[in-house]
């Protein structure tokens, strides 16, 4: 008589080790963290929910769905894109492969950009533009958190301004918000004037692209390759901004590293009056800021302090 079969039950605990041997074996970055960030996915619970029920057995539909994550992770697909979000500032923002994945360092940028709104209008009526909005992470975090302000966020991507658009919705800034399919400023309205232009452009030189995390190369191409130094949108951007701005306003860049000080210098070249830089976490220079206006440079200090020091 033969023997009977024998059947695993996957538990968390089991599930989870399997899982970060696997993934470190496919040479994913975090292979523990993303095995737990996956399971609390499809058991719809947090993280610490995992360590209480570390016995509990699962089912075949939640093993069939965690299989499925797990496959796409371990091809290096990002996390978001798997997961269909990702935590920016203090909302969830719809990501697909027509959008770039939001980062920490960008986080910054919309924490500088609030600031320096309520600080240049204190009564709130800003008017901002969003260039390379792709998931729409920046202008409809800074609508949130300036509930006066107008925004205009454009993209070339229509794939792209449609998952803006929807997390617009989703975070409760549509009215105030519109999006535009346009290469640059190509198709703003030259008497359009905005307070505030900002923009996380492509930095990337071309030539690193194949040298970018597996992870990191799955993201759109488009949003990645900024020309054979990493620095064509920088130029594009700066020659025209200053006409769709307002007399006195500010121009706020996202930059790779080591870009900060040339990207500051061009739009010096440009006629901008005064610039600044502030660093990331990481002390890296990663944002520029630049102050069209017909005052002196000194003038300007306060409000560029202001947004860079912390």
């Amino acid at each position: 008589m033969a023997d009977k079969p024998t059947f695993t039950t996957w538990t968390i605990l089991k599930i989870l080790d399997w899982t970060k041997q696997y993934f470190a074996e496919k040479g994913v970055e975090n292979p523990r963290l993303d095995a737990e960030v996956l399971l609390c996915a499809v058991l719809q619970c947090q993280r610490i929910k995992l360590y209480v029920d570390f016995e509990r057995p699962l089912t075949a539909d939640e093993l069939a769905t965690y299989k499925g994550y797990v496959q796409r992770r371990a091809q290096h697909e990002p996390l978001a894109y798997i997961l269909g979000e990702k935590a920016f500032m203090r909302n969830n923002f719809k990501v697909t492969e027509a959008t770039l994945v939001p980062r920490p360092e960008t986080e910054l940028l919309v924490e500088s950009v609030t600031i320096a709104a309520k600080k240049m209008k204190p009564e709130g009526e800003v008017k901002i533009l969003d260039i390379g909005t792709g998931s729409g992470a920046i202008i409809v975090s800074l609508l949130d958190y300036l509930p006066k302000a107008k925004g205009v966020g454009v993209d070339i991507s229509v794939d792209a301004l449609i998952i803006a658009k929807e997390n617009a919705e989703q975070i409760g800034v549509k009215e105030r918000c519109g999006f535009v399919r346009s290469d640059l400023f190509e198709r703003i309205p030259a008497d359009k004037k905005f307070d505030i232009i900002v923009s996380n452009p492509p930095y990337i030189p071309a030539a690193d692209i194949a040298t970018l995390a597996k992870d990191v190369q799955k993201e759109p191409i488009t949003a990645l390759d900024g020309g054979k130094d990493g620095l064509d949108f920088y130029r594009r951007i700066i020659a025209e901004a200053q006409s769709h701005m307002e007399e006195e306003g500010l121009l706020a860049f996202e930059v790779g590293i080591h870009q900060c000080d040339v990207v500051a210098q061009l739009c010096k070249d440009a006629g901008f009056v005064a610039t600044a830089i502030r660093k990331d976490y990481a002390d890296i220079g990663r944002m520029v800021f630049a102050v069209k206006g017909q005052r002196r440079e000194n003038e300007y200090e306060d409000l560029l302090l202001e947004i860079t020091k912390y």
